[in-house]
């Protein structure tokens, strides 16, 4: 594989305006990311910027930043827009949607979310970690039913909803945002239509699934935590108070 690390940021954001130019500690929540995926050293990293002040402040601090269509949809049309732009020859045959507003990924999250690709009847992968109780019964922890053995760190990924699925004994799996894409599989998702499911349960993967397409998980081993609110935001200034962006 040959993978780029594409990082969608817009300031447009309803619960928290303007949020990858959040500051942490001195630092923009966009560069917070940037940085580390950089640091991870896994792949080329780019920033597919929805505004003009998101692609300066990413080019001042050195990186690479593309300017996408403010009005495109979602992170994966402005993922897949960006690598179109940058790579048109293709020379990048996996695509990492890594989110703009997880502050801390770690080069064991993003390789954890290639290994699944190794498989080549897999189109799609993700990342899941065991879920603690106090997530099962909020709606915006993201629950993951996947066809996994015990002992086993990559499972077949069947469902995903914000209800607790599935029923009966047994652990519950947290999915966290972090997609690896075949580059053919990317082009193909984001021509789709949004699906029944998908907008019922307002989760962009489940498209993939009636779509027919295969997403396996791979076990991590921790809460990949994501910015949405301003409370969000206070909780990460302290969180990573000592840790250098």
């Amino acid at each position: 594989m040959n993978p780029i690390i594409a990082i969608p940021a817009r300031l447009a954001a309803t619960r928290l305006p303007d949020k990858p130019l959040a500051d942490i500690n001195g630092t923009p929540l966009i560069l917070h990311v940037w940085r580390r995926a950089v640091a991870a050293k896994v792949a080329r990293v780019i920033v597919a910027c929805g505004d003009e002040a998101i692609a300066a402040v990413v080019r001042k601090a050195g990186g690479e930043a593309v300017l996408t269509d403010p009005a495109l949809p979602s992170g994966s049309d402005r993922v897949a827009a960006a690598v179109n732009i940058v790579d048109p020859a293709r020379a990048h045959d996996v695509v990492v949607n890594l989110q703009g507003d997880v502050p801390d990924p770690s080069e064991a999250e993003l390789r954890a979310v290639l290994a699944p690709l190794a498989d080549p009847a897999v189109d799609m992968a993700t990342v899941v970690t065991p879920m603690g109780a106090e997530a099962r019964n909020d709606p915006n922890s993201v629950k993951a039913v996947l066809s996994i053995r015990p002992g086993e760190r990559i499972g077949r990924a069947l469902y995903f909803s914000r209800a607790v699925v599935p029923s009966g004994e047994g652990p519950l799996y947290h999915h966290f945002g972090l997609y690896a894409f075949r580059r053919a599989a990317l082009d193909r998702f984001v021509k789709l239509e949004p699906s029944p499911l998908e907008l019922r349960e307002k989760l962009e993967q489940l498209r993939a699934l009636e779509a027919g397409m295969r997403i396996d998980a791979a076990l991590i081993d921790r809460v990949l935590y994501e910015i949405n609110t301003p409370e969000d935001l206070a909780r990460d200034c302290k969180r990573l108070a000592t840790v250098k962006a």
